[in-house]
């Protein structure tokens, strides 16, 4: 595994950098995460839809994603020639990590997503060209909880944004991504 982690970037600049970054995967045949978070910004994915909000496009699939600083971003461009079997890995990963550290965390396959109650944690979203991955998991840790519920995720009635610190997790983003890069390597392996 390859693992690159960019800080705090603008996610047009981001994008362009997993374009390159995907591309590098489909030539050496790794895998490459990407942590990151984003500077305030809403993006629509592949269901599109008419927002309250100012959004940026993209590519990956869902509906409306909010990003914000506090957000542990992981993109994943990974070996998927399987699409379903690396989607139930990273499940798995984020089931792992979650179990651990917030049990009442649920992934809903529905609306596609961590939840507790009707409080979106993480989201999630993939597309798949040339057998890598690209996209990834948006995890709420210490986000405005404010700037973000301006929109509901994913567009969802009745469901909020919410966020590990508001849960009462009050673990570093530092930590946290080392679990999770913990539960990442012992579901997918050495990589």
């Amino acid at each position: 595994m390859i693992l690159h982690d960019w800080g705090l970037v603008e996610y047009e600049a981001a994008r362009r950098q997993m374009d390159e970054i995907h591309e590098k995967a489909v030539k050496d045949g790794r895998n490459h995460l990407i942590f990151c978070s984003h500077p305030p910004v809403f993006t629509v994915g592949s269901n599109g839809g008419e927002w309250p909000v100012s959004t940026v496009s993209t590519d990956r699939g869902g509906s409306i994603t909010c990003h914000a600083p506090g957000q542990l971003v992981a993109y994943f461009c990974f070996q998927a020639t399987q699409p379903a079997l690396f989607y139930r890995r990273v499940l798995r990963a984020y089931e792992a990590f979650f179990s651990e550290l917030l049990p009442e965390v649920r992934y809903d396959k529905n609306r596609p997503g961590f939840y507790i109650q009707n409080r979106k944690i993480a989201s999630l979203g993939f597309r798949y060209r040339r057998g890598v991955s690209l996209h990834g998991v948006a995890l709420n840790v210490d986000v405005d909880l404010e700037f973000c519920n301006q929109v509901a995720p994913c567009g969802l009635e009745g469901v909020r944004v919410g966020s590990l610190q508001a849960e009462g997790v009050d673990i570093p983003i530092d930590v946290l991504r080392q679990r999770l890069l913990h539960f990442l390597r012992e579901t997918f392996g050495s990589f």
